[in-house]
């Protein structure tokens, strides 16, 4: 069978009723998600200077206590995604997460800011892998690394507005009062989607031999996703590729204001719309260009993912040993870029690999590893290094900090590129089964 046919091979359909629809709204609600997560690191500053924490800590709010707790929930939460109605999870899901979003608001010391932090992360598990399940049974697999990046711009989305009207809020009002904000904003989100989006028939656009099945235990889930060398990959690779992301998401904030000297007002001014258009641009480009280059190799899954976190190392290193903030933000649009090519690509990928009565399963076993190394291990690693570089009396130990992440990027590139060798087999393999 040809390599692309054998990756979205499935029975021919009408466009689903409403399916631009459900996508704009699980872009929105996805969006509130990346919101909640991005002002705890556009407000670190002031928050640090309020409640007195150390730059671990912080890395421990804005990774580790929201991460783990997203990990460990993501699978339970997508086991229920595979077996119950998803519109309807991901907008209880949404709820949770916008209600302890404005706890953060009342937070006065660290312990009460990282609970806080816990109910975000638990009530966010049950969003991105339902919601992704959802869509792939609204798009056909040839449109859905696509369609996915689409839906993963609203990363970038989040951050823009996260970032932008964050800064302005707490500058205007303080930083209590944006956590109450943003929080509103994903109680509407919520309740938009339950109302507006219809629960869609699973693998309608599939295979027919794949739509029959039921879901499995988790054990016979994880053995299938194991026994398939690309997705053993996959994970490795990705999980890198977020530690490198998320470790910058997270402190180029806090690198610009303390190391460069860029004001809070230039911050929720500039940086906002710098981070959400680039991270825009690698998330949704990123599906594209794989879209486009899968259809005449599906090596295209391994290899821009793979070149565009190699090229992350040097131009990261740019931007941080720049003087200045305005030019170190400029050169930081690059590596932005770079950083998140990989994401649509990986997340639809393991779309098409995966039953589909398993999908939201499979995505969040995926999202572990995402979460975990990356969510829950970038931000922490740098802020960790960045206290023990000062207590050596090393001069800007953050700058140096975030440059451990240029040899992380590269070992990411050689894991794409290792995983290129399989992607094929696996695709043919996965269209006999489906036979």
């Amino acid at each position: 069978m040809d390599q692309a046919a054998a990756i979205t091979a499935a029975p021919p359909a009408a466009a689903r009723p409403g399916r631009v629809l459900a996508l704009l709204l699980l872009t929105a609600v996805g969006t509130t998600n990346f919101m909640d997560r991005q002002i705890l690191s556009v407000l670190a500053e002031p928050i640090r200077q309020d409640l007195g924490l150390s730059d671990t800590q912080l890395g421990l709010l804005t990774g580790l206590s929201f991460a783990f707790f997203y990990a460990i929930m993501g699978v339970p939460a997508a086991m229920l995604a595979d077996r119950y109605h998803r519109v309807r999870l991901v907008g209880a899901a949404c709820f949770i997460w916008s209600l302890f979003t404005g706890a953060c608001a009342f937070a006065g010391s660290f312990l009460h800011l990282a609970i806080a932090r816990f109910g975000v992360g638990v009530g966010e598990a049950g969003g991105t892998a339902p919601s992704l399940s959802i869509l792939a049974d609204y798009y056909p697999p040839r449109m859905r690394p696509a369609v996915i990046g689409l839906f993963t711009a609203n990363g970038p989305l989040g951050v823009f507005v996260g970032a932008t009207f964050g800064g302005w809020a707490a500058g205007q009002f303080g930083w209590r009062s944006a956590f109450l904000l943003v929080a509103a904003a994903g109680l509407l989100a919520a309740l938009c989607l339950v109302i507006f989006v219809r629960e869609p028939q699973r693998g309608a656009l599939d295979p027919a031999s794949a739509a029959r099945t039921k879901p499995a235990p988790l054990g016979a889930t994880a053995r299938v996703f194991l026994s398939r060398p690309t997705l053993r990959w996959l994970v490795v690779a990705s999980a890198l590729g977020a530690f490198v992301s998320t470790g910058m998401l997270a402190w180029i904030p806090a690198f610009l204001m303390r190391v460069q000297g860029m004001p809070l007002a230039e911050l929720a001014r500039w940086f906002g719309l710098a981070a959400g258009v680039c991270f825009g641009i690698g998330i949704a480009g990123g599906g594209a260009l794989v879209n486009w280059a899968s259809r005449h190799s599906l090596t295209a899954y391994a290899w821009v993912p793979g070149l565009s976190m190699l090229l992350t190392a040097p131009t990261l290193a740019l931007a941080l040993l720049a003087g200045d903030w305005r030019i170190s933000l400029a050169l930081m649009t690059v590596p932005m870029i770079f950083s998140t090519i990989y994401v649509a690509p990986a997340l639809a990928l393991v779309q098409n690999l995966s039953p589909v009565a398993a999908r939201a399963t499979v995505t969040a076993l995926l999202m572990l590893a995402f979460n975990i190394v990356g969510q829950g291990g970038g931000p922490v690693a740098i802020g960790m290094l960045s206290d023990l570089l000062a207590s050596q009396g090393a001069p800007d130990p953050l700058r140096f900090a975030m440059l451990a992440l240029t040899p992380t990027a590269v070992i990411a590139a050689l894991c794409y590129f290792a995983m290129s060798r399989f992607v094929v087999r696996d695709a043919e393999a996965v269209a006999r089964e489906a036979g």
